[in-house]
């Protein structure tokens, strides 16, 4: 990006298709860390390739990551496993037990959460199943971490990543000592921290030389992705939010105070600009099962066919889809339905009335109405938006599910030409002192659309059937030897 323009210069990224997940038993998600780092490396050397500006110029670097993943390296910085992924299930028993042992009461006023599957209960998963990798651990790190380390040999983290691994206490403004004596953790494992907008280190002479860039240019933010793309939506405030919706989707809102659902339903994290001293809290709600399911019917149903043309396929049919509901939660045990596993369903096939078009539609509107139930979740907790901003991307580049999303909701959505690279880019021109604080760094930034709602009324019919399947939907919550 260029900083006084505020423009972007070149975008890239690698692979040109969706990473893949593995998962060697059902609920477990992981990805190879050094496959991430090598696709970092291939979409720096893509953007170098479209000739856009002098890789010797750049200044600062940011980084945007997938959050709550785990992350183990030894003392030589070798991984020492595959890393346990934002949406692995296994680790839900172990956050259930820590959660009833602590207290429910200590755990959501200094955690704000429950342990549930999040970065430190994966690690307790470790170290009762993998001891010879746990023995072998020098430093635990997120996702973000890592490719920070890979880039400039240092490591370091911050409040932001080490609350969303659920290794903060708030109240205590330090690492979580119920957390670290009830699990028997080292307290080593820990990076450097550091602020989110600060030096991490500097790029590496052999990595420079690798990647046609100049040796220390520093690494001056990171931030987990929904962090991340609150900032690059200018959601710094309390009261404003923001809504994502990629392979999970998510609404995130900014508060002033240690908030936090008592079901543990809605996360509560410090957002990129928190301090001791200025509170600003996220507090995000997140759908595992979302775009993954428009990914799954275009493969499954459509064939060849690229996203714009199920896109118009579905705009051909009304809303509601002629009866056909589906619900998306495919994608491992959901947070707001209670860490419950329910799996992707459609309900009420007609075999002589719907087309592949009416399922493309009824996805679209069932992760719409998906956010819906979980915005309500969020009402309750005092966060009751007047508008959300978004990105032009993933799902929302959909008209039937940004109209399907603002008539659910009823509430309008602000869409704006960024993503996560943008928010990245932006919080590296803060970090390195390029922009004189946020203010700055958005004074340029203006929506490209305004979606409004219109017949809300339709859509509370159409959500009120689609609510009363989940409700029917029953599922099952993850046993303590899983």
């Amino acid at each position: 990006m260029d900083p006084e323009s505020q423009q972007t210069l070149a975008t890239a990224q690698y692979p040109g298709s969706e990473a893949a997940i593995l998962s060697k038993q059902p609920g477990w998600a992981e990805q190879s860390p050094e496959t991430w780092w090598e696709y970092v490396q291939q979409a720096i050397l893509l953007a170098h390739a479209s000739g856009a500006y002098d890789p010797r110029e750049i200044a600062a670097i940011g980084i945007a990551y997938q959050m709550h993943g785990l992350v183990l390296v030894d003392k030589e910085q070798k991984v020492l496993r595959d890393s346990i992924i934002w949406c692995d299930s296994r680790a839900v028993p172990y956050g259930e037990r820590a959660f009833g042992q602590i207290g429910p009461e200590r755990c959501l006023s200094h955690l704000l959460n429950s342990p549930g599957n999040f970065t430190a209960s994966k690690l307790a998963w470790v170290k009762d199943k993998e001891p010879q990798v746990y023995a072998r651990i020098d430093k635990l790190l997120l996702p973000g971490d890592f490719i920070s380390m890979k880039l400039t040999g240092e490591t370091t983290s911050t409040v932001s990543a080490l609350s969303e691994g659920i290794f903060w206490d708030f109240q205590e403004d330090a690492l979580s000592a119920d957390i670290f004596n009830y699990f028997g953790f080292d307290r080593g494992f820990i990076p450097t921290l550091r602020p989110v907008f600060s030096a991490h280190g500097g790029l590496r002479e052999s990595v420079a030389q690798a990647l046609s860039l100049k040796k220390g240019i520093p690494v001056t933010y990171k931030a987990g992705d929904q962090p991340n793309n609150a900032l690059s939506l200018n959601v710094l405030e309390p009261g404003e939010v923001a809504a994502t919706a990629g392979t999970s989707g998510v609404i995130y809102g900014v508060s002033d105070e240690l908030v936090f659902d008592k079901a543990s339903r809605v996360n509560s994290f410090a957002h990129v600009n928190y301090r001791s001293d200025r509170r600003r809290i996220g507090v995000l709600l997140c759908i595992n099962g979302t775009g993954i399911l428009n990914r799954w019917i275009k493969n499954l149903v459509g064939g060849q066919a690229n996203y714009d043309s199920l896109n118009r396929e579905a705009a051909g049919i009304r809303p509601g889809s002629e009866g056909l509901i589906i619900l998306p939660f495919g994608n491992g045990a959901e947070r707001m339905l209670d860490n419950r596993i329910i799996g992707a369903q459609i309900h009420h096939i007609d075999l002589n009335k719907h087309s592949p078009a009416h399922i493309y539609r009824a996805g679209q509107e069932g992760i719409a109405f998906a956010f819906r139930y979980g915005l309500d979740i969020m009402r309750e907790n005092g966060m009751n938006p007047s508008v959300i901003r978004a990105g032009r991307a993933n799902m929302f580049l959909s008209s039937v599910f940004a109209e399907a999303f603002v008539n659910a909701t009823n509430t309008p959505v602000e869409l704006y030409d960024c993503d996560g690279s943008v928010g990245a880019a932006l919080g590296a021109g803060i970090g390195a002192g390029i922009f004189r604080g946020e203010k700055e760094a958005f004074r340029g930034r203006k929506p490209l659309l305004w979606v409004g709602p219109g017949d809300s009324a339709e859509y509370d019919e159409l959500y009120g059937r689609w609510k009363a399947a989940l409700e029917a939907a029953g599922g099952k919550r993850l046993q303590a030897n899983n």
